[in-house]
């Protein structure tokens, strides 16, 4: 295929990417490694590290916009990147030496897993008594809303930042924001309303990648003729779905991709497990 032809293709399939990951809140990593890997047959390495820096790309845009609104948590965001900063290095640092189909095999399971996670009942309530140690880092904090500012209080710090550190592991050995397991651990863990752990997780992504990055890049799967296309691609997506948002109906479509990155992540998994990568 020309070199033309190909990156016109990669950028229109990283639109897309882009547009749906920030429709349904999962990025879109998660439909670009399986373009790349399943229609492009790229190694699985080198989409991982297109696809890190779509993300860090991605997420510097939008949190941007989310901390100028005082949604995001950021002190709460600082302290849980120590957990998936170490996490990022050191899955990044598994991802050199596991075999490529045992990554795509743990990518299509992390995708169901995602999928599952898109269609769990959200946490709206703000909590008015947290835990000590939340009070003793001062990680508690409020967000506005339309009918006013809401004050909300931490819980579980100990396990979120667990969860944390697998997350960064996943996204250090995946190349994917993980937002999954960190809004697990902000909205099911710690108790943070979900619109607050949405935006915080965001904050959080770009930094979770850009540990894991530099071990790519340092092995050499930073290929610019794939990220340079994948990056514009993924951002010009991304900031059509934040226009969209609010004209259409996104639990509709959360069950109709959830259905499709089902389908995606079986096909990952055959293909690992029948050593096709």
């Amino acid at each position: 295929m020309p070199i033309l032809t190909f990156t016109l293709i990669l950028l229109l399939g990283a639109y897309l990417a882009g547009l749906v990951g920030s429709l349904t809140g999962l990025g879109g990593g998660v439909v670009v490694i399986p373009l790349l890997t399943l229609v492009f047959h790229v190694d699985i390495r080198y989409a991982i590290g297109a696809a890190l820096l779509a993300s860090i790309a991605n997420s510097s845009g939008a949190a941007s916009a989310y901390i100028k609104e005082g949604i995001t948590n950021i002190r709460l965001g600082m302290f849980l990147e120590i957990a998936t900063t170490i996490g990022a290095v050191i899955g990044a640092l598994i991802a050199i030496y596991t075999p490529t189909n045992t990554i795509a095999i743990l990518f299509g399971a992390v995708l169901l897993f995602s999928a599952a996670m898109t269609l769990r009942k959200k946490n709206q309530e703000a909590l008015t008594e947290g835990s000590r140690l939340s009070a003793v880092l001062k990680l508690n904090s409020s967000y506005p809303t339309q009918t006013g500012t809401v004050k909300y209080q931490l819980k579980n710090v100990g396990t979120g930042f667990s969860i944390m550190t697998i997350a960064g592991i996943m996204s250090g050995l995946l190349g994917i924001g993980s937002g999954a397991l960190k809004v697990l651990a902000m909205d099911t863990a710690m108790k943070i309303p979900f619109k607050v752990s949405t935006t915080t997780s965001n904050f959080m992504i770009g930094v979770t990648a850009a540990a894991s990055a530099v071990v790519y890049l340092q092995r050499g799967y930073m290929d610019p003729g794939i990220a340079f296309p994948v990056v514009l691609g993924v951002l010009g997506g991304a900031f059509t779905g934040a226009k969209l948002l609010t004209r259409i109906n996104p639990s509709t479509l959360r069950i109709i991709f959830c259905i499709a990155i089902t389908f995606v992540a079986l096909e990952m998994i055959y293909n690992g497990y029948h050593h096709k990568f």
